[in-house]
């Protein structure tokens, strides 16, 4: 089984990617959404947050306020890595097992979708490494609407995560959104095409059938 890490900053377009994936039935575990599920109210992450990030992170019933949190880790790296340091292992741990059971089912080709993979031991589950591009201000805008923020809340956050040229000197796979949608899901079929055959070819799997 071949396993491919498709990351990307916010804004790049990377779940429209992801989606052309799921859609030729290719088993994918999202791990931002992971990052999400180990949030809900009653997660013991919580009380761990609030003490670094302050109470006032948890409303009033337990849960959290994801866009109060995401303002203060994203304002300086510290606290970008102070966040990371937290919820990662637990995101690992979770990607790891869909993983195997991805592989006992006989899959070609498993994908983790996560923003952040590069220099995490989530890059070391991947066999490739894609890295979806936008242009900045098309990310920019994509974010603030996305979010209903500001255009500079939204720069802030884009520049307070791994910059662009780090994530592209480890990848072996880029694909540019910098045209139409089109472009960009064509793009990301052939190479799902590609990866689901070199996965099959690994596993001794005759693809003439």
């Amino acid at each position: 089984m071949i396993t491919l890490g498709v990351t990307g900053r916010s804004g790049c377009g990377k779940s429209t990617v992801t989606a052309v994936f799921a859609a030729h039935g290719v088993p994918l575990v999202d791990a931002d959404q992971i990052s999400r599920e180990i949030l809900l109210p009653g997660s013991p992450l919580l009380p761990v947050l609030a003490q670094r990030f302050g109470a006032d992170i948890l409303y009033a019933d337990g849960s959290l306020n994801r866009r109060l949190l995401a303002d203060r880790a994203f304002a300086a790296p510290e606290g970008k890595a102070a966040l990371d340091s937290l919820v990662l292992p637990e995101i690992i741990r979770r990607v790891c097992r869909l993983k195997q059971a991805a592989r006992e089912a006989g899959a070609p080709l498993f994908v983790i979708d996560g923003a952040v993979i590069v220099g995490t031991d989530a890059e070391k589950e991947c066999d490739h490494l894609c890295v979806v591009t936008a242009p900045f201000a098309t990310s920019v805008a994509r974010i603030a609407a996305r979010d209903g923020i500001a255009p500079e809340m939204a720069a802030r956050r884009l520049n307070a995560q791994t910059p662009e040229e780090v994530l592209l000197a480890r990848a072996d796979l880029v694909l540019r959104n910098d045209a139409d949608l089109a472009s960009l899901e064509a793009a990301a079929a052939a190479l799902c095409e590609q990866l689901q055959a070199e996965g099959a070819r690994k596993g001794g799997v005759d693809t003439s059938l």
